[in-house]
């Protein structure tokens, strides 16, 4: 039986081979890991297209967008609460309350979805809060469970899946679309309880492999947290450094996005005034423009990521994708034309959904466990609808002041420069921690904390006995 299970290993092993190395050892584990990202995003494509319709028939495009820029007020409750949470409950179980939560939303709002109530504008928040918070858990889990080394190795596999889902749920739920909402509502809720199980799962593989290790770390069942989110976010700099790194990324995308739509409308316009349809012409540009930059992101993801990991390493990974958007809206400001500007958006999106986003968790293999979990939910939540909120000012400013399209595309080439400026902190910092030790990068919140001001001096107290090796950390707060 246990040559068998060997032989199993190694064949998963040889089989994802080609997309980067996996020992046996580790094939399982990464086989249920890669399978839980593929169903998540399949799950949240799956509500991408019933949150559409619902917002725009019962909202309008101007509720749309002044919903995204209210979510971020809905994410700060959101983090504070689960920065709360992560005091009192370790990693697993906090993972469970999470995805449990939203699961219950989800059935809620499939009920509700077969009544005549009007759920479109709180079912678009819900999916933005959603979607980060429950994609931003599986990714420090993932941190959590892998080293450094085997971080570099596994994790463009496992954002395979992810890709994969996006283009998987895409499909299966443009077959769902008859059925209606409440339909692909339900579906969602199936697939997230089965995510549920295999989070299990792999937990327990987790907590055996680590076990067996022996590894000095901090039991995962222990709370997560001994202060708040926002404690945590404003005195840890590597924090900080890829929370301005996720702004600087955000704005940019959001703005090239909003480019490429004011090009498509006036394009469009034109093919009318040919006698053509507007509607189908943008629609047919955007069909091929998801086929694209989707395909591009899967090959990207599979075959390239882990030989960039390989060839230049995490920190090198960063520069690619700012370094694309200076020269690329460098191009689009002396020639905003809309083949330039589909070009530019394929590029940055093919490249954010495979290398960039997998660069950016990996960032998080060296950090501290309440960094992965309380500090990667904050950045990845409230940084990326920051980055959106400030592209929203500025197209409302600019558009006010009859800004061309290739201002907006020059101001893109100044936000790349400031986005590779916040890289170059993040390597810093980053080449800093990775020679840090597994204990040292555990203590790392604790070592930049504060320190307290010095006591008066006091007559020398008898010894207390040590704080048994399980007990809860002091509340920062408190000490300070």
């Amino acid at each position: 039986m246990l040559r068998t299970d060997s032989r199993a290993k190694a064949l998963l092993a040889r089989l994802m081979r080609p997309f980067t190395k996996v020992h046996p050892e580790e094939a399982m584990t990464v086989v249920l890991m890669t399978a839980c990202a593929f169903s998540l995003l399949t799950a949240y494509y799956l509500l991408k297209t019933v949150r559409e319709p619902l917002i725009l028939l019962q909202g309008g495009p101007e509720v749309k967008l002044y919903a995204r820029a209210g979510q971020i007020l809905l994410m700060l409750g959101v983090v504070h609460v689960y920065g709360q949470l992560a005091r009192r409950f370790g990693r697993i179980k906090l993972l469970g309350i999470v995805f449990l939560f939203f699961i219950s939303n989800l059935a809620v709002f499939a009920i509700l979805a077969g009544t005549d109530l009007p759920i479109g504008l709180p079912f678009f928040l819900w999916v933005g809060v959603f979607s980060y918070t429950v994609v931003a858990q599986f990714w420090a889990l993932a941190a959590d469970i892998y080293s450094e080394e085997q971080g570099k190795r596994l994790f463009p596999i496992i954002g395979g899946g992810s890709s994969i889902g996006a283009v998987v749920g895409g499909l299966f739920a443009k077959s769902l679309v008859p059925f209606g909402p409440q339909v692909l509502m339900s579906t969602a809720v199936v697939i997230l309880l089965g995510c549920v199980g295999v989070i299990l799962w792999i937990e327990r593989r987790a907590v055996r492999a680590k076990a067996a290790a022996a590894a000095e770390e901090k039991h995962p069942d222990e709370p997560l947290a001994d202060e708040s989110a926002w404690h945590l976010l404003a005195r840890d700099r590597y924090l900080l450094f890829i929370a301005g790194l996720v702004v600087f990324l955000n704005w940019v995308n959001s703005s090239g996005e909003y480019l490429l739509d004011r090009i498509l409308v006036a394009a469009a316009r034109d093919a009318a005034e040919g006698g053509a349809s507007a509607s189908a012409y943008i629609g047919a540009f955007k069909a091929d423009y998801y086929f694209w930059y989707n395909s591009i992101g899967v090959a990207l993801q599979l075959f390239a990521v882990s030989r960039v990991f390989k060839l230049v390493g995490v920190r090198g990974a960063l520069f690619v994708m700012p370094i694309f958007a200076l020269l690329a809206y460098g191009g689009a400001a002396m020639l905003p034309v809309i083949a330039v500007m589909r070009f530019v958006k394929i590029g940055e999106n093919s490249l954010q959904y495979s290398l960039q986003d997998t660069t950016r968790n990996a960032l998080y293999l060296v950090t501290a466990r309440v960094e992965k979990f309380v500090g990667k939910t904050a950045v990845d939540t409230v940084g990326v609808r920051s980055g959106a909120i400030m592209s929203t000012i500025m197209v409302f400013i600019g558009s006010r002041l009859g800004w061309s399209t290739a201002t907006f595309a020059a101001i893109n080439v100044g936000l790349a420069l400031a986005w590779l400026g916040f890289v170059l902190l993040v390597r810093r910092e980053h080449r800093r921690r990775s020679a840090l030790s597994p204990l040292e990068l555990a203590d790392e919140p604790r070592r930049q904390a504060p320190a307290a001001p010095a006591a008066p001096a006091r007559p020398a107290a008898p010894a207390a006995p040590a704080a048994p090796a399980g007990a809860p950390l002091a509340d920062t707060a408190a000490a300070g």
